[in-house]
């Protein structure tokens, strides 16, 4: 053979090779060796910023819920057709599952595929999620704070430094607020302060559990309960509570959000140091599903309330979920897990959203589920006018707190003041805690029923939250 024609035959053979691996790769024509059902441990996979390998970082995922009866093998083949791989099992949530897509298809196509299957109950794609803008600014401690008026008749204050700013709690009237427009934090507390028996899980970007006006109150799991086992993660060591955005298992916030809210619902009073929870005394269990920029999925959310549901089921008594964050964008499957954690006897509390919207008409999501164990927040502002920035609705925003303005906790140690229903819904779920520390035994229909029928009607309130009214602790107790 002469050159001429032996360069011919190999270019016309590597053109061959080319256009077979081409078309073996066409996603719905290949054959290939199926991978096993579970395939890697959820450290390699890409989660938010995390570095992953790279074999695995154009892969897309997606939530699906398969129906009753729908077998693991049949599951496995379901997506070994489609060149997938199933991520993880949600336990709390009877065929449930994260699911990869592994060919850098559009996730809406995807989502499509999978849900004309008849094995399937629905699928969806996993949202990117954000915290809610508020605005904020630094307090240094020991300075900028106002001394509280003493107390009243009845009532019962804390040693806090800081607590003559915290008018949420106690509102004299100063910076041009209005006098006793504030929770009636006084007259509960001279009933009760709280109690180490009640665990509030804070769902947010974690917890700063060093802050030293936190550190008390953080939960840590006891002794007698296991270490969380996950399928996939193996066994979590969740000394302090869980982190569903990477492999680390530690929900230190690097965020700020998350410490503020946790700082809301029980930073330890009359401990002479910063300022006072809603509950002198609480345990709040640290939940990370945010970054250090307030980014979050649907998927990690899930994720760490299925932690909670498992860690109620182990016998700790988590009855409060505070959620300081949302979507205009509904997740059957994040109100599939909300369900089943209000069938353990868990009250999830949601913020209404900063958009000034009227949410029966653009719902925001999670508070916007209707479901028995949802309460929704709306913001008030010192003078007890709904706060200009807060999200309002007559039937699908349930009740107000004070979200302007609220000093509470930072990192390192810091405080901070912020607004926004991220701050008015740790308020009502400090009270919520406050309640179970004087009656442990209501379920989340009876607690979510006590909030809402304690409150102190406002006429600013007439037709923008169905209950009319702001939150009272005081009369929540039974002070008053």
């Amino acid at each position: 053979m002469n050159r001429q024609n032996f360069v011919w035959h190999a270019s016309l053979a590597l053109m061959l090779v080319a256009v077979a691996a081409f078309i073996g790769q066409v996603r719905r024509w290949q054959t290939h060796t199926p991978p096993p059902f579970v395939e890697a441990p959820r450290a390699e996979f890409p989660v938010h910023d995390r570095e992953v390998p790279d074999a695995h970082r154009e892969a897309r995922d997606i939530l699906v819920r398969f129906r009753e009866g729908v077998s693991a093998e049949r599951i496995g083949e379901i997506t070994r057709e489609r060149n997938d791989e199933v991520d993880d099992q949600i336990e709390s949530v009877e065929g449930l599952f994260e699911i990869n897509d592994l060919d850098d298809v559009d996730p809406q196509e995807v989502v499509a595929e999978y849900a004309a299957l008849p094995e399937v109950e629905y699928a969806e794609a996993n949202e990117a999620i954000e915290l809610d803008p508020v605005e904020r600014f630094s307090v240094p401690a020991g300075e900028g704070a106002t001394a509280a008026a003493e107390p009243g008749l009845g009532e019962k204050l804390p040693n806090d430094p800081m607590l003559g700013d915290q008018w949420a709690l106690v509102n004299r009237g100063l910076r041009g607020g209005r006098e006793k427009a504030d929770i009636g934090a006084a007259l509960a507390w001279a009933k009760t302060q709280g109690s180490e028996r009640v665990v509030v899980a804070v769902l947010d970007s974690g917890v700063d559990y060093t802050h030293p006006d936190l550190m008390e109150n953080m939960w840590l799991r006891p002794g007698d309960v296991a270490a969380y086992q996950d399928e996939h993660l193996g066994t979590v060591d969740d000394e302090h509570g869980f982190n569903a955005v990477d492999n680390l298992r530690d929900p230190m916030d690097d965020n700020g959000h998350g410490t503020h809210c946790a700082g809301i619902v029980g930073a330890v009073g009359n401990n002479g140091e910063g300022v006072a929870g809603v509950n002198w005394t609480v345990e709040i269990m640290p939940l990370k599903f945010m970054t250090s920029m307030g980014t979050g999925t649907t998927k990690d959310a899930i994720e760490a309330i299925n932690y909670v549901i498992d860690r109620k089921r182990a016998g700790v008594n988590v009855r409060v979920i505070s959620a300081s964050w949302g979507s205009t964008l509904r997740s059957k499957a994040l109100e599939d897990v909300i369900r089943k954690a209000g069938k353990e006897g868990i009250l999830f509390i949601a913020a209404s959203g900063n958009s000034t919207a009227d949410t029966d008409r653009r719902p925001h999501f999670p508070s916007s589920y209707n479901l028995p164990n949802v309460i929704s927040i709306a913001a008030l502002t010192r003078k007890d006018e709904l706060a200009g920035f807060s999200n309002f609705g007559a039937k699908s925003v349930h009740v107000a707190a004070p979200g302007a303005e609220i000093l509470s906790t930072w990192l390192n140690g810091q405080y901070r003041e912020a607004s926004g229903t991220s701050m008015a819904t740790p308020v009502v779920s400090g009270v919520a805690a406050l309640i179970l520390s004087v009656e442990s035994d209501l379920s989340a229909e009876e607690l979510r029923s006590r909030l809402l029928d304690s409150v102190d009607k406002l006429d600013v309130l007439s037709g923008k939250v169905s209950s009319g009214g702001r939150i009272n602790a005081a009369r929540a107790v039974g002070a008053k």
